[in-house]
């Protein structure tokens, strides 16, 4: 829960940090006097009202998050405030308090000496945010899911213990004995360190589209490195108490069980996660790729494209897309946003997307297509329907709608076949039919990318508002790409190159892998053109009709 904190002094409005420096500047020396405490007033409030906590306990975290924000202790408090050690001691229960709201945490639960202002509260500070304790009692079961998604972000931040936050989901679980994975959790009869563990599993699932865990993932979920190093030994033996209840399971590559990898098992995410409608072959359908870990691309456009891809960019801007959203409700449009990329092959399509969803903070839920072709025979609607029933469950969840991405989607918005007989033929156009439909009522963003923009279906493109055609770059196109691939060539090289080969940007970008290589191999050319031209001759797949291929 967030809160916006503007408040009006009688001179001007005032934030949040600004009331804390204010306090901090009048209350050295101060000795907590009664003068101090009059002086510093207006502040004082601001921060005890906005926080829920009394005068005294707001004057201690200001001169926390001056002392620290990182290991303050009672001398510190002392020293600033102008205290004798022993008088400074009697502040001991707000100090509690002030862990208790969260807004302090101590370095270490067996030593309460020392203590940090945590991230969390740093971060939300910084936008001039109270931190809010989120309700915790009454909760349904993606409620909850939503408080656990903030607590082992508060764990992965530092900001609770592995051992606090095992407390803390105790006392959510007791709370909430109504919600059915709390019912189901405690049928396995599991210590707490391995009710956190399972629903460290089930949150990754539920609340990042990842069940794929390694031992990194789950090391923070532990005090100390003997307990981690003990429950990493039973899992890659298969001993630990979450495999023996069938709970847990090795991730399979190739056949064979990866002991490094693990996932929940189908049968944990029937019963645990019931309520959150996971669909069992759903990992098998869609990963989602985190925005904020692609990698920065430069793409080079004709003016044209530049400009349609641009624009695009511009509408994916979260205050944007909402202002639009708002404005097509308003004049009963739909509120679903279908792009179509299409063109030839290594023209940047797909890369595309991915700079997009970088630039915009917007996650991408990546479709597998050739794994839901090959798997609509015998799942049937059931899977598409799921596909489309997660991802609507994550635009719901996101902070910021996720790009929902069809990545060479010729199989699926191909044309349907008239007058299909056979059983296959009928299931494909029954498939499409289902996509048509959830295309109609799709609230979010849905990108396709094709090389076969002469086979799509009249019915599909005609549900994209976007269809932005990707054609092989222009000579000076090329060249930027080639300077920008391999920097050190010459600009004579750059347009002989450009000049003579009609690539597209993916077919550059091969050749740059090769030179890369051959440098590695045998250095630097003091003449690079020759290799080039060699690697780029090879490239040029029409040469394959000519070149006779045997031992």
């Amino acid at each position: 829960m967030e809160k916006e904190i503007q408040v009006k002094s009688k001179k001007k409005e005032i934030t949040l940090l600004q009331a804390i420096e204010r306090v901090v500047e009048l209350s050295e020396d101060s000795k907590m006097s009664p003068e101090f405490m009059k002086k510093a007033k207006t502040e004082i409030q601001l921060l005890a009202k906005s926080y829920g906590i009394t005068d005294r306990q707001a004057v201690l975290f200001c001169v926390c998050m001056e002392k620290g924000p990182r290991r303050v202790d009672y001398d510190d408090l002392a020293s600033y405030l102008d205290l004798n050690k022993i008088g400074v001691l009697s502040y001991a229960s707000d100090i509690d308090a002030l862990v208790r709201r969260r807004l302090l945490k101590f370095r270490d639960v067996k030593d309460e000496d020392d203590f940090d202002i945590p991230s969390v509260v740093i971060r939300y500070l910084k936008h001039n945010e109270v931190y809010q304790l989120p309700q915790r009692k009454g909760l349904d079961c993606a409620s909850m899911f939503e408080l656990l998604d903030q607590w082992f972000e508060d764990l992965d931040d530092d900001a609770i213990s592995p051992h606090e936050l095992c407390e803390e989901l105790q006392s959510l679980f007791k709370d909430n004995p109504q919600v059915g994975f709390v019912k189901h959790l405690k049928e396995y009869c599991l210590s707490p360190n391995d009710q956190m563990m399972v629903s460290f599993f089930c949150h990754r699932l539920v609340n990042k589209d990842d069940d794929d865990i390694r031992f990194g993932d789950i090391e923070d979920l532990f005090d100390n490195i003997s307990d981690f190093n003990r429950a990493k030994g039973e899992l890659r033996t298969g001993e630990h108490k979450l495999q023996e209840k069938k709970i847990v399971e090795h991730r399979c590559v190739d056949g064979l069980a990866d002991v490094t990898k693990y996932k929940l098992t189908e049968n944990a995410k029937r019963i645990l996660l019931a309520e959150m409608s996971i669909c069992e072959t759903e990992e098998k359908l869609a990963d989602m790729l985190d925005a904020s870990k692609l990698t920065q691309k430069q793409l080079f456009f004709p003016k044209d494209i530049q400009r349609q891809v641009e624009e695009l960019g511009s509408f994916l801007q979260s205050e944007n897309y909402q202002k639009i959203q708002e404005r097509m409700k308003e004049k009963g449009f739909r509120n679903g946003f279908a792009c179509l990329f299409y063109g030839s092959p290594g023209t940047g399509k797909t890369e595309t997307v991915y700079q997009l969803a970088r630039q915009s903070g917007r996650n991408i839920m990546v479709v597998d297509v050739p794994q839901l072709k090959s798997m609509w025979v015998g799942q049937s609607e059931k899977n598409v329907k799921a596909l489309f029933d997660r991802y609507r469950e994550q635009v719901k969840r996101a902070k910021l709608t996720p790009i929902l991405l069809f990545n060479e989607a010729d199989a699926i918005i191909g044309k349907r076949k008239s007058g299909a007989e056979n059983a296959v033929d009928k299931m494909e156009n029954s498939l499409q039919n289902i996509i048509l439909q959830e295309m109609e009522q799709l609230d979010g963003i849905m990108i396709a990318t094709t090389n076969l923009q002469e086979n799509l279906d009249k019915a599909f493109e005609r549900r994209f508002l976007y269809k932005i055609k990707f054609d092989k770059p222009t000579e000076e196109a090329r060249a930027s790409i080639w300077r920008s691939m391999i920097p050190d060539l010459s600009e004579l090289d750059v347009r002989t190159l450009a000049s003579k080969y009609d690539f597209s940007g993916g077919q550059i970008e091969n050749i740059a892998r090769h030179y890369a290589i051959d440098t590695i191999l045998h250095g630097h050319s003091e003449d690079a053109l020759p290799m080039l031209i060699r690697h780029c001759d090879n490239e040029r797949l029409d040469d394959l009709r000519v070149r006779k291929i045997g031992f």
